[in-house]
């Protein structure tokens, strides 16, 4: 395993190099200036930001000094926050930035693992019978509705109309103050692990070896928890990793419904101000971390599945 680990570490090097220069290049081909603002600048100041930046160099030049600074950890400086390090805007010192888009996305997944699988198995198990179909119905309205709908629902609902939850805002990071974006992300996140868990138990309970385990005379319950929930868990584990990423970085417009100051608060504002360099700072950040939850996903075969190992 020590030697499979390795191996995919040293294939995750040149795939995030060539996806750091596939975005530095999409970004440098965008038209307009990082510094063209409504406030205009005389040609001098407009040329000395431009020399800071390194933005009057070759292309390759200016991607040298980029992977030079990724290399050392360094995302660079903000276009719009003139001096400021975005290593500093994603990871600042007090509570912003990915710390609150981590920890919602912490609480989400603590409900959307659970009751998606707990929801897939029970309805894979009593297959086409009224629980089924309401799981089914379930996953259909919720998968086609999205966040921008759900949230100002749940807002006012919750609310406005009950007064239980707060409408937006952080608070202190609790989950009485993320209840309700966590209950948007859940709702959206939800269907995918049930549908992907109940067609896995469905396939499972229909194999070979589990018609071999009922012959025996093997009662259900040791069936079910013995011998079909760990395969049925090996495709679930496969969605995991990727959606953790997804919840991390694609919860844009969740965080701008409750107003969280998350990477989304972060990569709208970038987009809005043309902070180029903000917005290749968390496009890359999001692939390195698919890249890490990707390689966990396959340790987590191994434990899982033993026939993976040959």
């Amino acid at each position: 395993m020590i030697l499979f680990i390795i191996k995919r570490l040293l294939l995750a090097i040149p795939t995030l190099f060539f996806i750091v220069l596939i975005v530095f290049s999409l970004v440098h081909l965008t038209p307009g200036d990082p510094f063209q603002g409504e406030k205009a600048m005389s040609p001098e100041v407009l040329k000395a930001l431009r020399h800071q930046y390194h933005l009057d160099l070759p292309f390759w030049q200016q991607f040298f000094y980029y992977i030079n600074n990724l290399m050392h950890g360094d995302f660079g400086q903000s276009y719009k926050f003139i001096g400021q390090s975005i290593n500093e805007l994603i990871f600042p010192d007090n509570m912003g930035g990915f710390w609150v888009t981590l920890n919602l996305s912490l609480y989400s997944m603590l409900i959307i693992i659970p009751v998606g699988i707990v929801l897939g198995v029970y309805a894979g198990l009593y297959k086409n019978s009224f629980l089924d179909k309401l799981v089914v119905t379930f996953n259909v309205i919720f998968s086609a509705v999205p966040t921008m709908v759900t949230g100002p629902l749940l807002v006012l609902l919750f609310a406005v109309t009950f007064h239980i939850f707060p409408a937006s805002g952080y608070g202190d990071g609790g989950l009485y103050n993320l209840f309700l974006p966590v209950m948007v992300l859940a709702l959206a996140y939800i269907p995918t692990i049930c549908v992907v868990t109940r067609g896995s138990i469905i396939e499972v309970l229909n194999s070979n070896y589990i018609r071999t385990a009922r012959a025996k005379g093997l009662s259900d319950r040791v069936i079910i928890f013995k011998h079909a929930i760990r395969p049925t868990l090996i495709p679930v584990i496969s969605v995991l990793g990727p959606m953790f990423v997804s919840v991390l970085v694609g919860a844009i417009v969740t965080e701008q419904v409750f107003a969280l100051p998350g990477l989304g608060i972060l990569t709208t504002n970038a987009a809005t101000n043309r902070d180029y360099n903000l917005i290749m700072a968390i496009t890359i950040f999001g692939s390195f971390l698919t890249i890490i939850f990707n390689l966990l996903v396959d340790i987590m075969y191994f434990v899982l599945d033993p026939r993976i190992k040959k």
